[in-house]
């Protein structure tokens, strides 16, 4: 494994421990009906050795542009400056409450509670977009496993 790969392995190893900007990624989608490229900023989360991007409840485009155009590209800029191109893959029910309960964890934990207002499982459950991302080159998910810091 070269520089490159180490970097891109240590940004991917996301922990519950890791930081805002340790999550922070930019995507980018192709608009659901234009077929535009749309780039946004996203917050990416690691649980069980997989990645997984998520958001508040409710509609969201970056997920409606997912669903039409499942091909991607996920910009990681946190330590190393790399596109990855990657597909979004729909989740099933277990793993959906599985990673929408990790990430409220984090999000709920009392370090948060001044930046965001504490959520609701049942409300992210029914109304949270979810997808895993299914990078095309699998060596990202193996070089380095996630860290809890």
């Amino acid at each position: 494994m070269n520089t490159q790969d180490d970097a891109v392995a240590r940004a991917l190893a996301i922990g519950p421990d890791s930081s805002a900007a340790e999550r922070t990624i930019d995507i980018t989608t192709l608009g659901a009906r234009t077929g535009i490229p749309r780039r946004i900023e996203v917050w990416f989360h690691g649980v069980d050795g997989r990645w997984y991007i998520t958001g508040v409840p409710g509609p969201r485009s970056w997920y409606a542009n997912l669903r039409a155009h499942p091909r991607f590209t996920v910009h990681l800029k946190h330590g190393v400056t790399a596109d990855l191109p990657a597909t979004a893959r729909p989740v099933d029910e277990p793993t959906r409450r599985r990673v929408i309960t990790a990430v409220l964890d984090l999000q709920n934990r009392p370090e948060n509670a001044t930046r965001v207002p504490r959520q609701n499982l049942a409300d992210w459950l029914a109304r949270s977009p979810l997808v895993e991302i299914a990078f095309d080159d699998e060596q990202p998910r193996t070089a380095v496993p996630a860290r809890s810091r």
